[in-house]
């Protein structure tokens, strides 16, 4: 048996103990939404536009107990989905889950990434959630992802990042000490694990971050075996992430939490260290704001198999662009909403306005001859993800 087949059988062997997320299955469609697992929302986020079709091929690839694939299914309505996991036990709830809440556009596969190429056809939409880093091999993973990827298609990938995780793992290495030859037997390292947490000072730095960071989801012994006591796991920082990046032959789009990647948080109130920081490659300023603010515990991000068209609008294709509202918003019409990120947006009485006008049949010169707004404005909205435009860039 090869190191990769043994690392394997312990992952399985993890997951069919505690299935994984651990989120309770509904008789409907699961509550919310997450916009980097809606075609639409990932789609008009890497490129500044609604794509041209919806009767996609989206493959859930690492997809545990179906949290996402369930997603995937439900804001997915025109999509064929299917998911692929390693763990029987997981699997056996991920086709539960779908079953009891309608998605019943899915069908399941037992399959590691590296045999993926099993799996007949391309897909435009793969989900790569908390997967890479738990295998022997993550650039042999990626490679076999990317070979399934269409053409202009979106790679949605969640790796874990070593700054935000450095007492998880110190956590994670001491379990291990004193579970000595039991270790792989999972119920024990959780029960090791609790026992460590119950005995350790208040000011304990490791105590201390794991009530401020994890401990409310980490009640659950699944989630707590996810994260101590897993038999396999690889973090990375901006260096060696790119590193895998670039062994997939794919193009990066971005990090889907632009916000964090700024600078100018940092470093704004000094022009000077600005200026520094411009001389810099794009990813040296990557390094630079993890160093400064090391909160980073995973990185999510979309690559893409060029090629693929991006927007760019000028103000005579903005006129003649159908703009419609983002569908992963919450609250409309009102004019305090939550936006993509779950985060609570107060829309001005324009905007307001405006937004009330887009129906996804009116043409942007239509609704500014019955709205006062500007262009400008309207690419502030677009910006925000709150709407998406429809139309010829050029």
């Amino acid at each position: 048996m090869s190191d990769i087949q043994k690392v394997s059988e312990k992952v399985a062997k993890l997951y069919d103990t505690y299935p994984f997320p651990p989120d309770p299955i509904l008789d409907e469609a699961p509550p919310g939404y997450n916009w980097r697992w809606n075609w639409l929302t990932a789609y008009n986020f890497c490129t500044g536009m609604k794509p041209q079709k919806r009767d996609i091929r989206i493959l859930d690839a690492g997809c545990g107990s179906g949290v996402g694939t369930e997603y995937l299914v439900h804001l997915n309505p025109e999509a064929y989905v299917v998911g692929i996991d390693l763990s029987a036990g997981t699997l056996k709830v991920a086709k539960e889950r779908c079953q009891r809440s309608g998605a019943n556009r899915v069908e399941f596969h037992q399959l590691s990434l590296f045999d993926v190429e099993q799996l007949p056809g391309e897909f435009d939409l793969i989900n790569c959630v908390g997967v890479l880093h738990h295998t022997d091999d993550p650039i042999r993973g990626i490679q076999a992802l990317a070979n399934k990827l269409a053409p202009g298609g979106l790679l949605h990938i969640f790796v874990y990042g070593e700054l935000g995780r450095w007492e998880i793992q110190l956590m994670q290495r001491a379990i291990a000490l004193l579970q000595g030859d039991k270790r792989g037997d999972y119920e024990d390292g959780v029960k090791v694990g609790r026992q460590i947490f119950a005995s350790l000072p208040e000011n304990n730095r490791l105590l201390k971050r794991e009530k401020e960071r994890w401990s409310l989801e980490n009640h659950r012994d699944e989630n707590f075996a996810d994260m101590y006591v897993h038999p396999q796991e690889i973090n990375y920082n901006i260096d060696t992430l790119f590193e895998l990046i670039d062994a997939s032959g794919l193009e990066f789009i971005g990090f889907s939490n632009p916000e964090f990647w700024d600078l100018q948080k940092l470093l704004g109130s000094s022009p000077e260290l600005i200026q520094r920081a411009e001389q810099l490659t794009e990813r040296q300023r990557y390094r630079l704001i993890e160093l400064l603010n090391p909160e980073t515990s995973h990185y999510e991000f979309f690559l893409t198999r060029p090629p693929l068209t991006k927007a760019n609008w000028s103000d005579s294709a903005l006129l003649a662009a159908i703009p419609e509202i983002s569908p992963c918003i919450d609250g409309f019409p009102s004019q305090t909403i939550f936006n993509y990120d779950y985060k609570i947006v107060n829309l001005s009485n324009a905007e307001f306005a405006f937004m009330q006008e887009c129906d996804g049949t009116k043409t942007v010169d239509d609704i500014l001859k019955t709205v006062e707004f500007s262009l400008d404005q309207l690419r502030h909205l677009q910006k925000q993800q709150l709407v998406m435009l429809t139309g010829t860039s050029r």
